[in-house]
């Protein structure tokens, strides 16, 4: 029997972090559950299917790791053999993916003013991402052993550029937003920095992760190292959604200097932003963001959300902005 250090290993160290992983993910759902009771239906929905999808990906890749060490112990030639669940496992973790990715997007199309071109490559990279890992699954089926993955290994490739890509895209086009929406006074800039720093950081890890995961593929063909870093994309997905969301209270609070001070998030045109930021304007005006500081007194319910986006118009109604 071959040294199973450079395959099973990675698998198992894969299997055990995810775990670690998935346990905060389901400590960071509950606080959210918790905290924001009266976020809007789709966003509660939207949560329980990430932790849905996440929760069955950690199901599959347990299973997968003990049919091979327990199931099939003993049996030498079923370490070369590809179990069913370790290719299924790509389906869901492309689901959590796309949930997660369509947050940001969204989050995108509102900050900017609903700016269709801003949105237009960073979905198309995610529709990307998610067809060719349907894909990849969909032919890793047919196939019975790991040595024939190298049929796929182009998909398995794409996976990995398109996560990465779709991450950094998304986390460079909200920081340029919010570079671009700085008002010039202090308490607000400080806020837009923090935004700034937490959307780098939310994109951060899962693309250094499909990054390494990408080189190892090709620096470790022969080994399962590659496993191990693919396995964490979903998990940190799910932890970068609930992280923005758990947040924003957080944010909201330390941006406050008084108790009666309040932030709120309003879709402001940015040449507009020092000298004409609270006047009402019209509805054809071009819209960016901007963030403003309301010294009225704030609801302190622990439901409310503290970042609003405003549309200008007679109504000035409020839309909720979950930054």
């Amino acid at each position: 029997m071959a040294p199973l250090d450079p395959t099973m290993g990675p698998l198992l160290l894969g299997v055990i972090v995810c775990a670690v992983f998935y346990g905060v993910s389901l400590s960071q759902v509950y606080y959210y559950y918790t905290r924001y009771p009266r976020d809007p239906l789709y966003m509660k929905l939207l949560v329980a299917a990430v932790c849905t999808t996440d929760t069955i990906h950690q199901g599959l890749i347990s299973h997968s790791i003990y049919w091979y060490l327990i199931t099939t112990y003993g049996d030498v030639t079923a370490l070369s053999r590809l179990s069913s669940t370790i290719i299924i496992e790509v389906i869901f973790q492309a689901f959590t993916g796309l949930f997660v990715q369509s947050f940001f997007a969204a989050r995108i199309y509102k900050l900017s003013g609903k700016k269709v071109w801003l949105v237009v490559p960073v979905v198309l990279m995610i529709a990307a991402e998610f067809s060719v890992s349907i894909a990849y699954a969909a032919r890793g089926l047919q196939l019975e052993t790991f040595a024939e993955l190298v049929e796929v290994k182009a998909l398995s490739l794409s996976i990995n550029i398109f996560a990465a890509a779709g991450d950094v895209v998304i986390a460079f086009i909200l920081c340029t937003i919010l570079q671009f929406s700085k008002t010039g006074f202090e308490r607000s800039n400080l806020l837009i920095n923090k935004l700034i720093l937490f959307s780098v950081n939310t994109g951060l890890l899962t693309s250094i992760c499909a990054c390494i995961s990408l080189i190892t593929i090709l620096a470790l063909p022969d080994t399962f190292v590659y496993i191990f870093f693919f396995f964490m994309i979903g998990r940190l997905y799910a932890n970068s959604l609930m992280a923005t969301l758990n947040a924003r209270k957080g944010l909201r609070d330390g941006s406050s200097a008084a108790p009666d001070t309040s932030v709120s998030l309003r879709d402001l045109h940015p040449s507009h932003a020092n000298t004409a930021a609270f006047s009402k304007r019209d509805h054809n005006s071009s819209a960016g963001i901007a963030i403003r500081i309301d010294t009225h007194k704030e609801s302190r319910h622990d439901a409310e959300l503290e970042y609003q986006s405003t549309k200008y118009g007679s109504s000035d109604k409020h839309i909720v902005e979950a930054v």
